[in-house]
């Protein structure tokens, strides 16, 4: 088994439908929120190259897009998918790595952030660099709760005024904070050692 993890291409489109059911299929497994994907907004993430496919072979074996909010201030890496036959394989925490990468590269003065119900996925947000925030530190871009509807625990986030939910937010500081807060802390190892 060799899997790959590469940015899709329109190449990739012939995919949509199987992501899609997986989805499907985890949500009804699970038990727990996962919003519905439709097969044409999957294709269009794959067309755009906002996505991350995991392949071996022909087989899908993992899937990520990115979604953007508030004028790319913000985006997410959403609807981290695993084929229950690739699972155990460390397969996920790869995935989010390259689309955590590519977000990056893409979108370097957006902040990354995610909304889960998965325990497997706080720790490898938490290992990224994420951390736990509070709703309201996240995009208040109605579209992106609106994507939400769907799931199972819409009424709960509803009731709460979009300010609590089932899932844990996790906010990651954007490629240019990040660099400045490795540049700030340089700068302040550099200024101990010249006080000593």
């Amino acid at each position: 088994m060799e899997i790959t993890i590469i940015v899709t291409t329109p190449a990739h489109e012939v995919y949509a439908e199987t992501i899609c059911n997986m989805y499907h299929e985890s949500a009804k497994a699970r038990g727990t929120g996962i919003a519905e994907r439709k097969p044409e907004y999957v294709r269009t993430k794959i067309r755009n190259g906002n996505a991350v496919i995991a392949l071996d072979g022909e087989n899908i074996a993992g899937f990520c897009y990115i979604e953007c909010w508030s004028h790319e201030k913000y985006v997410a890496n959403s609807g981290l998918i695993v084929n229950p036959d690739y699972r155990r394989l460390g397969l996920a925490r790869r995935i989010k790595q390259r689309i955590f990468q590519l977000s990056r590269e893409k979108y370097p003065e957006a902040r990354i952030f995610g909304i889960t119900t998965s325990l497997a996925v706080m720790r490898i947000n938490s290992d990224l660099g994420y951390r736990p925030v509070t709703f309201s530190e996240l995009t208040q871009d109605d579209a992106f709760w609106e994507g939400c509807r769907s799931c199972p625990n819409y009424d709960i986030l509803e009731r709460n005024q979009r300010r609590m939910c089932l899932c844990t937010a996790m906010l990651a500081p954007s490629k240019v904070e990040a660099e400045n807060m490795k540049y700030d802390l340089s700068n302040l190892i550099v200024h101990q050692h010249e006080q000593k």
